[in-house]
């Protein structure tokens, strides 16, 4: 069992468009959306839930009215300004540190964890799917990520499925750094504009870190023939396998739009065979034969 994570500096590039694509056709598969902070694979794919859980992280404090004496030691302490003068906790100031459970006098203060989201295990129509929501404004985000990953391994495993498809948060933040350990593979959705460039150039540098073997895909390449040149240079720079180019489609949209993947839209379309071409060079690679694509040189400013 083999995990291809699907990343990119930014959101918007199209990284839950080509996940969907890739689920068309590739074969004994699990989905997993580990962008928690914004899920929308399920947008297209409509699961149907089979298990709901809550995921616990943190915790938040709570003054037991009948225990505390109103010292004002909490108070004086909350370097949070998280408790009122009324004594009751400002619930979107307290970071959770514990440090008015600690020194309370009257040990007033209750600490239980906080339920900052859920969890869920689907059935979709195109493959089981492991995906989760976190609340908003909660935090965490990262461990939910290693949490939906973890289940999703665990489904391979016990159904025997050949590969994971992970739908990757963007960016280079905590989410990001959780949805790449121990992965096997990670496809970088690259967009040819300067800051696309410069999300590009990131991400490889998360990916030697993590000495994950990376690939790169240009989506909308039609758009800058010239950034797009630049991408695949500083890719082929940096030891980053190309694996093509994807144009601008509207027919992208109109498909998310009617709850579709691109090829269950109009399959006969030139981004689909794009995107399938994409599809059969990450194949031909192997995925066993991955290691030997870990990128071993510094990318420059490129200035």
């Amino acid at each position: 069992m083999k995990e291809l994570v699907i990343l990119s500096g930014k959101g918007g590039t199209g990284k839950t468009s080509l996940v969907s694509a890739f689920a068309s056709f590739a074969e004994n598969m699990v989905l997993c959306d580990a962008d928690v902070d914004a899920s929308d694979l399920h947008l297209i794919l409509n699961p149907e839930d089979t298990m709901i859980h809550d995921f616990e992280s943190g915790n938040e404090a709570i003054i037991d009215p009948e225990k505390c004496s109103q010292c004002g030691r909490c108070i004086d302490l909350c370097r949070f300004d998280a408790i009122r003068e009324n004594f009751t906790i400002d619930s979107v100031a307290c970071e959770g540190c514990g440090v008015c459970v600690d020194l309370c006098p009257e040990q007033a203060v209750d600490f239980p964890k906080t339920v900052c989201g859920q969890w869920y295990l689907s059935k979709t129509r195109l493959g089981p799917m492991v995906h989760a929501r976190l609340g908003i404004a909660r935090e965490n985000s990262g461990k939910l990520v290693s949490l939906v990953r973890q289940e999703a391994k665990k489904l391979a495993i016990q159904n025997e499925h050949d590969l994971i498809l992970t739908d990757g948060p963007p960016g280079i933040g905590c989410p990001v750094t959780a949805s790449l350990g121990r992965a096997d593979a990670v496809l970088i959705v690259a967009e040819p504009t300067v800051s696309g460039i410069h999300d590009l150039k990131r991400v490889v540098e998360l990916t030697r870190h993590f000495n994950v073997p990376a690939m790169v895909c240009i989506n909308k390449f039609d758009l800058n023939p010239g950034q797009t040149e630049e991408i695949e240079n500083i890719a082929r720079r940096a030891g980053v396998t190309d694996v093509g180019r994807i144009p601008f489609d509207p027919l992208f949209t109109r498909a998310m739009v009617q709850k579709k993947t691109i090829f269950e839209y109009d399959s006969d379309s030139m981004a689909c065979r794009q995107v399938k071409q994409v599809w059969n060079k990450i194949q031909a690679l192997g995925l066993l034969n991955m290691t030997e694509l870990k990128t071993n040189t510094i990318i420059g400013d490129n200035r």
